[in-house]
């Protein structure tokens, strides 16, 4: 089969990898309709960290079940499914407090641009969709197996709920997915922080208020102009930069809370400045098992439409040109068909 393999900086190759097998009888094989390329993967494929070895990429996605192992009793061949990008049991007391992305026997999923995936821990991973679903709902179910639950996470640990105003730092596919689960969530006021037009656009249509051009000090003193000087009561980072944890950090008013959920490169915050704005912070890798059940409910009664961050799509033969327009922020999102 045909799959996705970092080298180095710059250098992804589409290139003839094993079809992967059963391993354990918790795991399961799925066909691959539908992989994409994430935000966090520019971070190796820039070189911010390093790639010691050629690995296989890609986190997200969704597909046929081909085939479970021997303990395997939740889902079964020939159904569609979705899983996260952290394999979990769903029984330990991490998960059953709402933090799968934290199981103690969590595994990583990797390897999931290509054309056939294995999912480890299989029962506690993977959520059947009702039937095979039409084609055009694919891309939205994909964005359930990360970005939509990221930006679902961001809004949900900020506590974005009715009368809320909001800020959202960063209009990656995160950030805007961020803006629609406020607007879900049912905020009064969602403040897009953008500065392309395209990314503009989008942030309204899924719900955005207000847009905030600006960055930095700039960016902060906006947002306190638009709130009259106090302050979003939500801040949802979703960069993972120090320059953006500042700004939604500053963003915040006394006794608001802000999330965050773009991984972080390089990230040092000073305590002595966060002891003194009373913002209460939780963030982390998403935990999206949580929340599939119910996003996909959204996705399948056409409730929304999470899918429309994808402005790029691909063969995945041509995966490299997709990872090299999100890198030059030529698109917002790119979905890779196997």
């Amino acid at each position: 089969m045909l799959g996705t393999i970092l080298y180095g900086a710059h250098d992804v190759r589409v290139e003839e990898r094993a079809v992967p097998v059963i391993l354990k009888p918790t795991d399961a094989i799925l066909r691959v309709s539908a992989a994409c390329v994430c935000g966090s993967d520019l971070w190796p494929y820039r070189g911010v960290s390093p790639v010691e070895k050629p690995m296989p990429f890609g986190h997200e996605y969704c597909g046929i079940v081909e085939e479970v192992g021997s303990a395997v009793a939740s889902v079964r061949p020939g159904q569609f499914v979705i899983g996260s990008f952290f394999a979990s049991d769903n029984t330990c007391p991490n998960c059953l407090a709402g933090f799968q992305s934290s199981c103690r026997n969590r595994e990583a999923v990797a390897g999931a641009q290509a054309g056939m995936l294995r999912v480890p821990l299989a029962d506690g991973t993977l959520v059947a969709t009702p039937e095979i679903p039409p084609e055009d709902l694919v891309p939205s179910l994909l964005t359930l197996s990360d970005v939509m639950g990221t930006g679902w996470f961001a809004a949900d640990a900020a506590e974005a709920g009715p009368g809320k105003t909001v800020a959202v730092v960063g209009d990656g596919a995160v950030g805007l997915l961020a803006v629609l689960s406020a607007r879900l969530m049912g905020a009064e006021r969602i403040i897009a922080m953008s500065r392309h037009p395209s990314r503009q656009k989008l942030a309204r249509e899924f719900g955005a208020t207000d847009i905030v051009t600006e960055r930095g000090k700039e960016g902060v003193d906006r947002i306190l102009d638009l709130t009259g000087g106090i302050g979003a009561d939500s801040a949802l980072e979703c960069v993972g930069t120090r320059e953006s944890m500042m700004q939604a950090i500053r963003s915040t008013r006394p006794g608001g809370r802000m999330s965050y959920v773009g991984v972080p490169y390089g990230v040092m915050l000073e305590v002595q400045e966060l002891f003194f704005t009373h913002v209460s912070m939780l963030g982390g890798p998403a935990p999206v098992r949580r929340y599939l059940p119910a996003l996909i409910d959204l996705v399948w009664n056409r409730k929304i439409d999470p899918g429309k961050v994808f402005d790029l799509t691909l063969p995945l033969s041509q995966a490299a040109e997709g990872y090299r327009a999100m890198d030059e922020r030529r698109a917002i999102k790119t979905l890779l068909r196997t």
